[in-house]
């Protein structure tokens, strides 16, 4: 996709709605002749063609967009750095039956990415790896000398490290030392000095493949590519042995790519439209029975990765068993695969109930920082009592409420573990291993748009300072980049099943590839009713007649929703998303509230 995007004109005239946002339409004057040459040259509904073109499609990507296919977007694994080195290994080490240990982090990426490695081993008449994902609270991110040593112990003497092992010099020394060979999949920011390792990940420096949008489920499935390549050079598959088909793991890639927020485009856009696929035929027993228990209906779709499926995964790495997501997709045993999943989706309720004690002791506590100060590039939070487990979600509620870069800290004695996320255009995993080289973190780095850290107790008030200097031009550039950006207007009468339709072969959406907005102009506010103990539904009535039901998701007592609650009667433009929601077996479009603008008379 190479089209230069430039926004449109103030959508509306808002120019500080309800939660003080201007509102600005998706498409310039370029981006409408685009989207008009888009429908007449292939007759594509005019909300469509103005859909892809706001997010960069042009006539040569139209095909490959709608229909992405890897047989296209699969790129040579060889072209990332040291693949070749790493396949040979694993090669080696597949067909000798060597003990293979794999080595992940506790999230959804870490889990998929370890169940691939697993699963193909398995297949490929390899010795079954051992497996060790670290526990988030006692052991913390990434490779550690104690669980390496017991490793080699077991007699493992190819560790392979996934989603971590980057920057973890210290630990793959002293796997080296053991006489462990170790290959690095992963694809996180990396330093120029990188450890004695074998490490194929496209975010190296010296790294040209254009391969960096990946997850490590990613990365993992091009090695895999590669090694099917390599053993049938080698002869290793014959009547009774035969490849392992990667198509059928692509549901854990997309599972992956969602649920780690990588850019839905190019070959992840890929991934994750051919892993629903195949997620949908429901072959894999461990996924399908963390369905069952999710209690989805209809097709599924990318933000069922991420909201019901990624979550209760990563339920064990946050206050549980680290390893159970991972245990759960290798498994082949169903009655296991349920109380597993039963198992996973107890700790997510849980995880749920601890989280929401935490966010609303964090936002009181980011309310008296901002009491004390009116300029914060960074907010940061920390708390004694708070699970390490929940830290990166309050930081994540934190820089949604207050929209600036956000940190949530929990200790262990001396220790801060703590998580960040961040706006657009504010690279806060750079920041961090920048604060590791300036001695004023323990260790930590990430993406631009999250990352971890650990600190000792008295570093805190530096790292603090450090972030509040150095992100100070890019919060500033970001805020005043930052509008709601708007694809088009509907009337009540039009959000119907056409409407999914149409939304439904532009997505999936995610990181990278937003899902639309659209704005519900001049809407009467008949009545709003709270739904459980967050939500809100309010009813509109459109200039058309239409009335609608539309949610304001855990916006009870947060601005938007004590707007809605004082505007009943009044008239307001409605910034809205559209989604399919299946109920008793029929599909209907849900309206989700993001944003207000009283209408001016």
């Amino acid at each position: 996709m190479s089209l230069t995007h430039h926004y449109g004109p103030i959508f509306l005239q808002v120019e500080r709605s309800i939660l003080g946002r201007r509102w600005r339409a998706r498409l310039d004057g370029s981006g409408e002749s685009h989207s008009l040459a888009l429908t007449q040259a292939y007759g594509l509904d005019d909300l469509l063609s103005r859909i892809l073109v706001g997010r960069g499609v042009v006539s040569s990507d139209l095909e490959s967009y709608l229909n992405p296919s890897l047989r296209t977007l699969l790129p040579n694994p060889a072209t990332l750095q040291d693949m070749t080195r790493a396949v040979e290994r694993l090669a080696r080490a597949l067909t000798s039956g060597e003990q293979v240990a794999v080595f992940g982090d506790y999230d959804v990426d870490g889990a998929c990415s370890s169940a691939l490695l697993i699963d193909y081993f398995r297949a490929a008449g390899g010795r079954e790896p051992l497996l060790h994902i670290p526990d988030r609270i006692f052991e913390g991110y990434g490779p550690n000398i104690e669980a390496i040593q017991q490793l080699a112990t077991q007699g493992a003497s190819l560790l392979i490290t996934v989603d971590c092992g980057t920057t973890s010099h210290e630990a793959l020394a002293v796997a080296r030392g053991l006489g462990m060979d170790v290959i690095v999949l992963d694809h996180h920011q990396a330093p120029q000095d990188l450890p004695d390792a074998v490490i194929v990940n496209p975010n190296r420096q010296d790294d040209l493949s254009g391969q960096g949008i990946l997850c490590a489920a990613g990365v993992v499935f091009l090695a895999l590519v590669a090694l099917n390549r390599a053993l049938e050079d080698l002869g290793w598959w014959d009547d009774e042995r035969k490849a392992p088909d990667l198509l059928a793991a692509l549901d854990l890639v997309a599972l992956a790519t969602v649920a780690d927020v990588a850019p839905l485009t190019g070959l992840n856009r890929a991934f994750v439209v051919q892993g629903l696929k195949v997620l949908s035929n429901r072959h894999r027993v461990g996924l399908a029975a963390l369905l069952a228990v999710s209690r989805l209906e209809g097709p599924l779709k990318a933000q069922h990765l991420g909201f019901a499926l990624g979550p209760r995964i990563n339920a064990g790495g946050r206050i549980g068993d680290a390893s159970l997501g991972c245990r759960l997709l290798t498994i082949n045993n169903s009655s296991e695969a349920e109380r597993l999943a039963a198992q996973l989706d107890r700790l997510n309720l849980e995880r749920r109930e601890i989280e929401q004690c935490s966010v609303d002791e964090a936002l009181a506590l980011a309310e008296q920082r901002f009491m004390k100060t009116n300029r914060l590039s960074c907010l940061i939070v920390e708390s004694d009592d708070w699970h390490p487990g929940v830290v990166g979600l309050i930081a994540s509620r934190l820089k949604d409420r207050f929209n600036i870069p956000s940190f949530a800290f929990a200790s262990k004695g001396n220790k801060l573990t703590g998580s960040g996320r961040s706006l657009s255009g504010v690279d806060i995993g750079r920041a961090v291993r920048n604060c590791v080289e300036a001695g004023v973190a323990e260790k930590g780095g990430g993406h631009a748009m999250a990352a971890g850290v650990t600190l000792d107790r008295e570093q805190l008030g530096a790292f603090r300072d450090y972030l509040n200097d150095h992100l100070a031009d890019a919060v500033d550039r970001s805020r005043e980049e930052d509008a709601l950006i708007i694809d088009g207007a509907l009337t009540g009468r039009a959000v119907n099943i056409a409407l999914l339709e149409k939304l439904n072969r532009a997505g999936p959406f995610g990181q990278g590839n937003p899902e639309p907005l659209f704005v519900l102009p001049n809407q009467q506010l008949l009545s709003v009713t709270v739904v459980g103990e967050r939500h809100l539904r309010a009813r509109l009535r459109s200039g058309d007649g239409a009335t609608l039901d539309a949610m304001a998701f855990r916006a009870a007592e947060a601005p938007l929703g004590q707007a809605l609650l004082k505007g009943i009667g009044g008239r307001f433009h409605v910034a809205a998303r559209i989604s399919s929601n299946h109920y008793q077996g029929r599909e209907r479009p849900q309206t989700a509230i993001i944003d207000m603008a009283q209408v001016q008379n």
